[in-house]
């Protein structure tokens, strides 16, 4: 599966941006998907996670103002970023695997995101 992200930009802190992630395959529902993010000098992290049946979950950094969704019809991830902080600088990168994976298998090209004070 393909995957496009997109929605990323430069943003003062305390302002929102929402991500989107377009899927090429028609059989998106049946995918896990997550957003993860990487800054300068740190390591890829988990930001969130949506499954195919929608239970969602969150890095503790962001839990509260950030939430991920998913529209099937329109086979799109979803990142609502709210209040967001310096700290939040990053490239955003859409992720999918496979039922029977337990890392994702496919990725988007990443977005930056950018939150200054």
């Amino acid at each position: 599966v393909q995957l496009q992200a997109s929605g990323g930009g430069s943003v003062q802190a305390g302002g929102s941006l929402r991500l989107s992630c377009e899927a090429s395959r028609r059989t998106f529902s049946l995918y896990g998907m997550g957003w993860l993010r990487q800054a300068p000098g740190k390591q890829r992290e988990l930001v969130a996670g949506i499954t195919s049946g929608g239970s969602t979950n969150y890095a503790d950094s962001v839990k509260g103002r950030f939430t991920i969704s998913r529209d099937n019809a329109k086979n799109t991830l979803y990142l609502q970023m709210s209040t967001l902080k310096p700290e939040d600088t990053a490239i955003y990168y859409c992720a999918a695997k496979s039922s029977w994976s337990t890392a994702y298998d496919y990725w988007g090209q990443g977005t930056q995101v950018t939150v200054s004070s």
